[in-house]
């Protein structure tokens, strides 16, 4: 069973279909990377009760369930397996062993990271070490020592915000020394969700945003220290040279 989206992603990836006993409510999201598969199986609210019916011998969680629900289960004798976060490709690789020495299914873990590694190898360099910012519908930038700065530099590119780091843009900045590139994240919650007045919908950095964009990621590709960083370093790749 998994209580939270990002666990959805890795249960549905390695372990058997009629072996998943629940999923969060999340699981069929927009945003959720593997929302395709979640057709059928059952999604569970996160409290103790739902849980424990389900009768799960291990639990895979991120950020869903509270302390209290993880020792209670714990005590049962559930095992409960908890995401690390992810810095770099190696800490997704520690994820994907980790979950699926516990599901003991850890053949379909290695082949999880071959497959991820051999992706992450076509894509290497692409972009030739060119400068790009990321940027968020909020402002938000993530600079070294998170996922989306190993996203960059695996497709070779080189990040323009030297902070570590999430960081904030300064519109001020923006307008007056624009990188020479942006990478997109997350612009397609922002489009569906309707909301025009926060950051993202400045005047500058919608400038920005149309002169200087290069790709946009979406949600379901970063929001998780999985194998979608692959898929986002792919399509990176797949936009170097275009118009």
């Amino acid at each position: 069973m998994s209580l939270d989206q990002c666990a959805d992603q890795f249960v549905q990836a390695l372990s058997p279909r009629e072996a998943i006993v629940g999923l969060s409510t999340r699981a069929d999201d927009p945003d959720s990377r593997l929302r395709h598969l979640a057709s059928g199986l059952p999604k569970r609210r996160v409290d103790l009760e739902s849980t424990l019916t389900t009768r799960p011998q291990v639990v895979i969680r991120y950020w869903g369930g509270d302390p209290r629900l993880v020792r209670a289960l714990e005590m049962r004798g559930v095992r409960v397996v908890t995401l690390s976060e992810a810095s770099d490709f190696d800490g997704v690789r520690f994820n994907i062993r980790s979950v699926a020495l516990a599901l003991e299914k850890p053949s379909a873990g290695e082949t999880l990271i071959r497959d991820m590694d051999q992706r992450l190898a076509r894509a290497a360099g692409t972009w030739k070490g060119m400068s790009a910012l990321y940027l968020t519908p909020g402002g938000a930038t993530s600079g070294p020592g998170t996922l989306v700065d190993a996203i960059l530099r695996a497709a070779g590119m080189t990040n323009a915000e030297v902070r570590p780091g999430f960081q904030t843009v300064s519109l001020e900045q923006m307008a007056l020394n624009r990188p020479p590139a942006l990478v997109l994240g997350f612009f397609d919650t922002f489009q569906r969700s309707g909301d025009h007045w926060g950051v993202g919908g400045h005047r500058i950095l919608r400038t920005a945003v149309k002169d200087r964009a290069v790709a946009s990621l979406p949600g379901s590709m970063l929001g998780c220290p999985d194998a979608g960083a692959a898929d986002a370093v792919e399509r990176l790749a797949a936009q170097a040279g275009r118009p």
